[in-house]
This record gives structure tokens, C-alpha cells and sequence, in this order.
């Protein structure tokens, strides 16, 4: 597969994955490959993914997880499978493209140009010249989770939950990724606590230094989102279980064992 790698997780997306854009773009891109995931789904999106994957086996791959384990898992399965097939950039994208495909030339060049950077996060931030459309309650609400996290996290960052995300593969992102995660829809906020609790047991740069926002051309929101306002009031449950668990001072030291 290519040096770049592109993980898909998918939830009965059947209705909402765009399988023509993928298959215009990897005619287009020849260095991006896609590894989709299908997370127990309950409709035909085995069956479009299967299709899809036989239209071009050298550029996309599929991997079944049954039963329904979540995106989190989803995600980290098929980050996995991006380092065993050889990746330098491994990273993931919401089915429905949300954030455009033609996104990851942007991060990739961000990797590209300064190699202390390890994580780019793409940010939806609204600016002129570029179009960002979320649901109103989507974007109050994201802002409210996101300060939390920031204030969690002890970091200045805008955007934890955007699903554009490319990582730089090295052992220390194998690490990241090598056990399920504590949280579920907001397992991203988790990513970024084991980068911290990493660099405070071993020698390693500071999350700060390593992790860099991309601010999105665009990001449209697509109906049928699995996210609702409720998983709103799990994300600070969730938070709280990922600060104890990484960022307290009693928690136990991660990724030394």
C-alpha cells in the first residue's frame, strides 16, 4: 500500500459513504490508500465496501469487526493495520467526507515540512475564504467540550473532535494506539492525554511541541450523524475517566510497561 494511509471507520453508513468520490480520488491520488472498517454494521455497508474494495484491491482494503465495538475501536483497528503494512502518514476520515478528501494533501504537507511534528488535526474554524457549515447545536455545543478538553488537556487546542486526523508513524504513535481506548466517541481527546503521560515518563518532546491545527478549507455537516446532543453529557464523564487515568497525579505511569 502507499506510504500514506487513510483509516475509515464505518457504522451503518451505507446510505451515507460516497464510494464514487473514493474511487475519483484514488484514480486522481496514486500515494493515498483507504482502509475502511466495518464496525458491526447493521445495513449493506459490508456489501458497498466489498464492492468497493474489489474495484480496486490495490488501493483499498476492508476489515469486518464483528460485533459492533464502536468508532474508537474501529479507528485503532485499523490504525494498526496501516503500521504492519509499512505507513510513513497513517491517519482517519469520517465515512460521509465531511471534511473533503482533498483535505490530506494539506496535512500530509504540514508532516512533510517540519518533521518534529507528529500530529496534524484538521480544525473547523470559521474564517473567510473557507466553508465550514455544522448544525448550530452542534457548534455551541462542540465549543463547550472543547474548552473542557482544552482545560483538561492543559493545552491551547481549538478542535479536538474534528475527524481529519493524520498522524507521522514512529514507535512512540504504535504506543497511542496499542490498547483499546477508555472512551468512545471522544477517544480523540484520549489520543492526546497518552501523548502527555508518554512524554512525562519518558525523554520525549512535549505534547505541545509535536501536535499541530490545520485549519479546514472546508467541512460541510452531513445529515445522519450518529452524534447526538445527549453524547454531549457522556463526553465530561468521559473526560473525567481519561484525566484520572493519564493526567492526575496519581495516575499510574502509561507506556512504560
Amino acid at each position: 500500500m502507499s506510504e500514506t494511509i487513510i483509516v475509515i471507520p464505518c457504522y451503518d453508513e451505507a446510505g451515507r459513504l460516497p464510494a464514487d468520490v473514493f474511487s475519483d480520488y484514488v484514480r486522481k491520488c496514486n500515494d493515498v490508500d483507504f482502509v475502511f472498517v466495518n464496525d458491526g454494521s447493521g445495513d449493506a455497508t459490508l456489501d458497498v465496501l466489498r464492492e468497493l474494495e474489489s474495484s480496486a484491491p490495490d488501493r483499498f482494503l476492508v476489515l469486518d469487526q464483528q460485533p459492533n465495538r464502536g468508532k474508537a475501536e474501529a479507528v485503532r483497528i485499523g490504525m494498526n493495520e496501516a503500521f504492519e503494512r509499512g505507513a510513513r502518514y497513517a491517519g482517519y476520515f469520517d465515512a460521509d467526507l465531511s471534511t473533503p478528501l482533498d483535505e490530506i494533501a494539506r496535512l500530509a504537507a504540514v508532516l512533510d515540512s517540519d518533521r518534529l511534528i507528529e500530529m496534524v488535526f484538521g480544525a473547523r474554524v470559521q474564517l473567510l475564504g473557507r466553508r465550514i457549515e455544522r448544525h448550530s447545536w452542534r457548534h455551541y455545543l462542540g465549543r463547550i467540550f472543547a474548552t473542557a478538553a482544552s482545560e483538561t488537556l492543559d493545552l491551547p487546542i481549538y478542535d479536538t473532535q474534528c475527524g481529519a486526523k493524520l498522524f507521522r508513524v514512529t514507535p512512540t504513535l504504535h504506543q497511542l494506539f496499542a490498547e483499546p481506548f477508555l472512551a468512545g466517541w471522544f477517544f480523540d481527546v484520549e489520543i492526546v492525554a497518552r501523548r502527555i503521560a508518554l512524554a512525562r515518563s519518558r525523554d520525549l518532546p512535549p505534547a505541545a511541541e509535536v501536535i499541530y491545527e490545520l485549519p479546514l478549507m472546508q467541512w460541510i455537516d452531513v445529515p445522519g450523524s450518529k452524534l447526538r446532543p445527549s453524547d454531549f453529557a457522556r463526553a465530561f464523564v468521559e473526560i473525567l475517566r481519561v484525566h484520572r487515568r493519564y493526567l492526575a497525579r496519581s495516575a499510574p505511569p502509561f507506556g512504560t510497561g
